[in-house]
């Protein structure tokens, strides 16, 4: 392929460039829409990813390699002249194949992200390669239906108000974020203040309330919509992270204007959920508006038996949740759904001359920030047309059974202490003191059998435990604990054959 040349007009000094200077267009090579090495490229992306996949129940639970052993990747020269394309995917599957994170596995456990179900992951390669833009119903009128499908089916779910908007995002951050902007619009119209019109400066301020053990997402929802994080009320916690219903009446009482509170299904240590029956009917006695970050504890309000667990949260005014998590989609999906639909578009929406009117149904842009973007819901549907109600319901209450199994085992054994109540998939589990907790962890984390993470809980070191992948059955939960246990009993005897440093994290 030959390197196009500068374009007529100025050089790279800023000079004239003569005419005589310039190819004309047919000297410039053109790729072929499809050629035998796109095909080749293509199939051998196919059998790499389905080697990968294949491979995970008997992988190492960690990377090969960490960052300072793949340093040559940050320093790769661009290249000047380009290869075939399956040369290209060849490369691409050498340098990556070391650094992979065995996240799809059914023995990780380290965050509380799903493991893509295969049938999604195929449905996005065919996303990426019929290259739609899922913005315009009128331009993409088969991807946006099916993704106003995905959102009809995702609320009858969730079991939350039918009526309600709905925009298919990135994941949890951008769909705290995008309610977040919505709340805020809404609570300064009531104020008589326009902010698409006039901005944030010199607006009326509102009161914004959240509880201490609130995850990142929502705190940087709250900094990109303009609110800040300073003057932000954090609400007193109970020892699960759960907000206390009599320092949220007093912060209310306090309340000069009508506030945004945000409230949290699922606590990301210990699993737990806000008391939303009591604490939303006292938000809205003062006319104000609830956000419920729900990234992966929402889910359990689509399982009857677990959905008394979080009673109330469809009061809620907004909420956020990620198909990457518990419908173990692939990653890059997640929802924002917002009761009154109208105050979503009104946000959200950015309408350009050059874009066709809405017809007959919904645009998918119109939910979200973004114009330019992937059909990112299809992967979703896929999932949910492959599992059906009953099997998404069913796999949430077997990874709920499965914590409290766990959560049996551990707590069985002298040193180890589980310090939540097992109420969703999360486990924090600490043994007699920090030090033993770290080196428990790095000790299970170097055998790579099984792969929990690390966090801190009122203070104390602890190791994580989220049990969401599609495939991770009782073995697996066997496994893990066993893996605990040996390491704990090893470390308390004196015989752990490692050394912190010796581990590679």
């Amino acid at each position: 392929m030959k390197p196009p040349k500068l374009r007529e007009g100025v050089d790279e000094g800023g000079s004239t460039l003569p005419r005589e200077r310039m190819l004309s267009p047919d000297q410039y090579q053109v790729l072929s829409c499809f050629d035998e090495d796109a095909r080749r490229a293509m199939e051998a992306s196919a059998r790499h990813a389905i080697a990968y996949r294949s491979g995970l129940a008997g992988a190492p639970a960690k990377p090969k390699k960490r960052p300072l052993e793949l340093n040559g990747l940050a320093e790769l020269p661009l290249p000047e002249i380009g290869d075939d394309a399956l040369s290209v995917i060849e490369s691409l599957v050498s340098e990556a194949s070391d650094g992979l994170h065995a996240r799809a596995s059914p023995r990780f456990f380290g965050y509380v992200c799903g493991g893509s179900v295969p049938v999604g992951v195929a449905a996005d390669f065919l996303v990426s390669a019929w290259g739609q833009v899922a913005a315009s119903s009128w331009e993409c009128p088969s991807l946006a239906l099916i993704e106003q499908t995905l959102c009809r089916w995702c609320l009858e779910l969730l079991d939350l108000p039918r009526e309600s908007g709905v925009g298919i995002v990135t994941g949890a951050t951008v769909a705290n974020t995008q309610a977040i902007i919505t709340a805020r619009d809404a609570l300064l119209a009531r104020l008589d203040w326009d902010v698409a019109k006039s901005g944030l400066f010199g607006a009326p301020p509102f009161p914004v309330l959240i509880g201490a053990d609130a995850h990142s997402a929502p705190l940087a929802a709250l900094r990109y919509a303009g609110l800040g994080t300073d003057r932000v009320v954090r609400l007193a916690t109970d020892d699960q992270g759960r907000v206390h219903l009599n320092g949220l009446m007093e912060a209310l009482a306090r309340c000069e204007h009508a506030p945004l509170v945000v409230l949290q299904a699922g606590q990301i240590n210990t699993g737990a959920f806000d008391q939303f029956e009591e604490a939303i009917p006292l938000v809205h006695e003062r006319g104000g508006w609830v956000h419920v970050d729900g990234a992966f504890g929402l889910w359990l309000h689509a399982v009857p038996e677990l959905r008394g667990r979080l009673a109330g949260v469809d009061a809620a005014d907004s909420w956020a949740v990620d198909l990457h998590k518990w419908l173990n989609a692939p990653y890059d999906s997640g929802l924002c759904i917002v009761r009154e639909r109208a105050a979503l578009v009104q946000s959200m929406s950015a309408r350009g001359a050059y874009l066709p009117e809405v017809g007959e149904s919904w645009d998918p842009s119109d939910s979200t920030l973004e114009l330019s973007r992937r059909a990112r819901g299809i992967p979703s549907y896929a999932i949910l047309k492959y599992l059906g109600a009953a099997g998404v319901r069913a796999m949430i209450a077997r990874h709920c059974a499965l914590s409290v199994y766990l959560a049996e085992l551990l707590s069985a054994e002298p040193g180890i202490e589980i310090l939540n109540d097992v109420v969703s998939n999360q486990l924090a589990i600490a043994c007699q003191d920090d030090d033993a907790t770290t080196k428990v962890l790095e000790r299970v984390q170097a055998n790579a059998k099984v792969y929990p993470s690390h966090g801190v809980w009122r203070g104390r070191r602890i190791i994580r435990v989220s049990i969401i992948n599609y495939a991770t059955d009782r073995a697996a939960i066997d496994m893990l604990a066993d893996e605990i246990l040996t390491a704990h009993r090893e470390i308390a005897s004196g015989s752990d054959p490692l050394s912190r440093s010796a581990v590679n994290r």
